[in-house]
């Protein structure tokens, strides 16, 4: 057993154990409290379908395996760092942190606001980038396969000089190993729209029925990050076995064909999510950026059209280059 799968398994055991104590320790809101842990969980394994975790999972996967470096566990420490946002608040309330609930509530508040732009914008930031070093890879993937050896033929990508050379070395050094994803996904979560919805559904019902205990909020989180890490941690286990099989053997026309092919889909993806995430959060300050194109459009929808066509892409490319090589 991996140590992903360990994980994944220790968060789901902790949550169920932690929701029976709960149900034990006060029956009398039991109903309650099971279907708001249901709603937890539920809302974790959506919000891992969001449109900025399947391209940050799939670019990073994709960068880390064209490097020759271990890819295993993308996913799951990305989760683990949005996850622990969710954790921690959960574990405010539950002590009781009153001055928090007001903050979570009140879209107007200076923490909303501010949390409201940072996430956002570091999100958006992030998937520009990665989307350019997957591009750059590529260009010199291609480069090499044309000239057949030569300068970064060892496949690692080696940016030249410059400032944007220079961001880009820092950020590559940002995210060269997985377990540096769990800052990555602490900074995106601190956006606050994950700790939002486990907030809100808490407070909400205890307001509401006066009968959930003060300490309901904290299995509620855990099957929240279960639910969101377990999703996180198949796509980014499918993103590996991709590419890692993709990237076997010789290089042939059919691999660099199905290579431009994820690459040109997975860094369009990153860049047009990108690129509207900060359009929108630019059109909220300045109104006249309203018109803009990707201003007003819903990115909730796109999580699964995306993991759906990375899947298709995925599945025809790897067919196609198993027949490839069964007919050579």
């Amino acid at each position: 057993m991996n140590r992903t799968t360990v994980v994944v398994t220790a968060l789901h055991v902790v949550g169920v154990a932690g929701l029976a104590a709960t149900l034990a320790l006060d029956g009398g809101s039991g109903a309650i409290t099971l279907v708001m842990a249901l709603t937890a969980y539920g809302l974790g394994l959506r919000h891992a379908f969001d449109a900025d975790h399947i391209a940050t999972i799939d670019n990073t996967t994709r960068r880390l395996v064209r490097e020759g470096r271990d890819a295993r566990g993308v996913g799951l420490w990305f989760s683990l760092g949005h996850s622990t946002v969710v954790v921690g608040a959960a574990l405010l309330l539950a002590v009781g942190v009153q001055a928090l609930a007001p903050a979570l509530q009140d879209e107007s508040s200076p923490w909303r606001r501010f949390t409201g732009v940072w996430g956002p914008v570091v999100s958006g930031t992030f998937l520009l980038a990665i989307a350019v070093v997957n591009v750059l890879m590529l260009r010199r993937a291609l480069r090499v396969a044309r000239a057949g050896t030569g300068p970064g033929a060892d496949g690692h990508h080696h940016p030249g000089g410059g400032p944007v050379s220079w961001a880009l070395r820092r950020f590559s050094w940002a995210t060269d190993r997985p377990g540096r994803m769990y800052g990555v996904g602490l900074v995106f979560g601190l956006g606050f729209d994950t700790a939002t919805e486990i907030g809100l559904l808490a407070m909400t019902a205890s307001a509401a029925l006066g009968q959930v205990p003060w300490y309901a909020p904290l299995p509620l989180a855990v099957l929240f990050a279960a639910g969101m890490s377990l999703l996180d941690s198949l796509q980014g286990s499918a993103a590996r076995r991709a590419y890692a099989q993709a990237g076997s053997g010789d290089v042939t026309r059919g691999r660099l064909r199905y290579d431009v092919l994820v690459t040109g889909i997975s860094a369009a993806a990153a860049v047009g999510i990108g690129g509207v995430t900060l359009v929108q959060v630019a059109a909220e300050h300045l109104p006249a950026l309203s018109r803009v194109p990707g201003a007003s459009v819903s990115l909730e929808p796109y999580g699964l059209v995306l993991a759906g066509v990375l899947l298709v892409a995925w599945a025809v490319g790897l067919l196609a280059l198993r027949q490839q090589r069964r007919q050579a």
